[in-house]
């Protein structure tokens, strides 16, 4: 093979590598917000689509004249550690009034390429008014404006909705605000990643289970289903898809996290082959133990999240609690970290503001344990918080930060 070759087979393998960890940590790429991203994700299209097709069967849609590259992540299990957040300092996450207006907003959105802020507010008093299931969106009320302006905010960070005329946040202050929208119809309905529309489960009464509803919006009938059977075929297309989605969506996959289909198929030859492949081909270290598996990206680039982080107050102090969870198999409950949380503290008074007042130290073990939670590294076991296997690469050896570096995707 020629030096070009080779040189192309590399810059191929590097851009393939990058595309997917962009991909990974931001499933929508757009190209006014991130144009070198978006630029390799339209390069390397083809080949993209169907390394995320074989492995994890997520849909890869490409739209270069859009501007727009959009990775539909489908779970089977929905993950309710990432919410979505208000574009404010605080970031706090959206309830479950400003979901049901996002959602509301978003099908009155499709009506059109253009719109105000009055004309759309007005549609959603209408549309909220006419079904019996929602309470009727007030825009009268203060609190009900802001849940509204969060809303339209966050549309607006995902390039669904350009201001044209006027500021969104004036809406807060006054019903009267004038502010006129460009509306991307065609990026808006590619928001929702999940295989059937709203519209396409059959209808249900006010009651409904709500999980049965999600359900029925993440189905994927490639995998057939319980009522008609499935083949051997599309069996293991779901074995291999739904493994892989486990090992690039969360950090740690422990074996007993899985069904035992799964994990036959995760501890089988093929099985191990197939996700060794798959992290070599994403840049990422795999490392395997006899619990599970954990995907390393040593450019920490894959993950929206990053562990540790000296950055942020929480991971500090779940950094910290590691070490007092790591001496005892039984775990600690939340009082007994307490002590460890005012330790961070103390040593950090110029630091963790927001964790000052009396309730401070019992709130930062509440978010520093829900960082190792999220993160695989600990679980909850009633009042107890346990160190799961994962949390050993953290332990403090011989004094020294661990050289192991990087951080799980």
């Amino acid at each position: 093979m020629s030096n070009l070759a080779n040189q192309l087979v590399i810059a191929e393998r590097t851009d393939l590598a990058r595309g997917i960890k962009l991909l990974l940590a931001h499933p929508l790429i757009r190209a006014d917000t991130d144009p070198d991203g978006f630029d390799l994700v339209r390069r390397r299209k083809d080949t993209l689509t169907d390394w995320f097709d074989y492995h994890c069967g997520w849909a890869l849609a490409v739209e270069p004249r859009l501007g727009y590259a959009r990775l539909a992540k489908v779970r089977s299990d929905p993950d309710a550690s990432r919410p979505a957040r208000r574009d404010r300092s605080s970031r706090a996450p959206f309830d479950r009034r400003r979901y049901t207006l996002f959602c509301v907003a978003a099908a009155e959105l499709l009506g059109g390429p253009a719109t105000t802020i009055g004309l759309l507010a007005d549609r959603i008093v209408q549309a909220t008014a006419a079904d019996p299931v929602l309470t009727a969106f007030d825009a009268a009320m203060r609190s009900e404006r802001m849940a509204f302006v969060d809303v339209l905010r966050a549309l607006e960070s995902f390039g669904v909705l350009e201001s044209i005329d006027g500021s969104t946040e004036s809406f807060v202050d006054s019903a009267e605000a004038k502010v006129l929208y460009r509306v991307d119809a065609t990026l808006l309905m590619r928001l929702l990643s999940a295989p059937n529309g709203p519209s396409q489960p059959a209808e249900r009464d006010q009651g409904a289970d709500p999980d049965e509803a999600i359900s029925a919006l993440v189905a994927e009938s490639r995998y057939g289903n319980a009522e008609q059977g499935a083949t051997e075929v599309q069996c293991n297309l779901w074995l291999r898809h739904s493994v892989l989605r486990k090992l690039f969506d969360d950090p740690v996959v422990y074996w007993a996290d899985l069904t035992e289909a799964q994990r036959a198929y995760a501890t089988s030859q093929a099985g191990r082959q197939i996700m060794r492949k798959a992290a070599e081909q994403g840049g990422f270290v795999l490392e395997e133990r006899a619990e599970g598996v954990l995907l390393v990206d040593p450019e920490a680039m894959a993950t929206d999240a990053k562990f540790p982080d000296d950055a942020n107050n929480a991971k500090v102090a779940a950094l910290h609690l590691l070490d007092a969870l790591g001496t005892s198999r039984s775990g600690r409950t939340a009082e007994q970290l307490r002590g460890d949380a005012e330790s961070v503290l103390d040593r950090s008074p110029g630091a963790a503001r927001t964790y000052r007042y009396s309730d401070g130290p019992s709130r930062l073990v509440n978010d520093a344990v829900a960082v190792l939670v999220d993160f695989g590294l600990a679980r909850r076991d009633g009042e107890r918080i346990v160190a799961l296997p994962a949390a050993a690469r953290y332990a403090v050896v011989s004094g020294f930060p661990d050289s192991a570096g990087g951080n799980p995707s």
